[in-house]
């Protein structure tokens, strides 16, 4: 059980922590559906290190856990983008600074 409560807790650090991550991907020019495909499969990759991590790989034999930690890792993911990095610029400045450039705006 405690294990469980770790993976859970540990899928949510990381889960407000990600959306960071996630902006040095993500280009502005990007439609919103675009973005949150991107966030939802940035979630599930970060989810399964993070199972694997606290867990190990048996960890996924036990189904209900690394559920709850995909989901409290998504959810902390969207909420801390939606409440934190985005009203504060932090994630689309990251976002801009590493975007790529179009041949013609670069010219």
């Amino acid at each position: 059980m405690s294990s469980t409560l770790d993976s859970i807790a540990t899928g949510s650090t990381v889960g407000a922590l990600l959306p960071l991550v996630t902006a040095v991907v993500q280009q502005p020019r990007w439609s919103a559906h675009v973005k949150k495909a991107v966030a939802v499969a940035s979630a599930l990759i970060a989810g399964v290190v993070t199972v694997i991590s606290v867990g190990g790989l048996e960890q996924f034999q036990h189904g209900v856990p690394t559920l709850a930690t995909f989901a409290g890792l998504l959810a902390a993911s969207q909420s801390a983008y939606d409440l934190i990095w985005k009203p504060t610029r932090v994630a689309p400045a990251i976002e801009s600074a590493t975007s790529r450039k179009s041949p013609t705006a670069a010219g």
